[in-house]
């Protein structure tokens, strides 16, 4: 299956297997789950997700700090 990832200004399509988590493409693109807030077809959802043909991924990088 494939799913859209955006994340800052690339997008890009990737083939996954079926049951992927979020996590999991994270993990692929070497981006800290710690770090970042994902939006599934513009809903924010948890890393522990599976995806599903189709979905678009946004990927949002968070800025902390004191």
């Amino acid at each position: 299956m494939e799913v859209k990832v955006i994340f800052g200004k690339k997008e890009e399509n990737r083939a996954i297997p079926e049951e992927t988590t979020i996590k999991e493409v994270l993990d692929a693109m070497d981006i800290s789950s710690e770090a970042v807030v994902v939006k599934r077809n513009n809903e924010i959802v948890i890393e522990e997700e599976f995806l599903v043909d189709g979905d678009v991924i946004e990927v949002i990088r968070v800025i902390y700090g004191g």
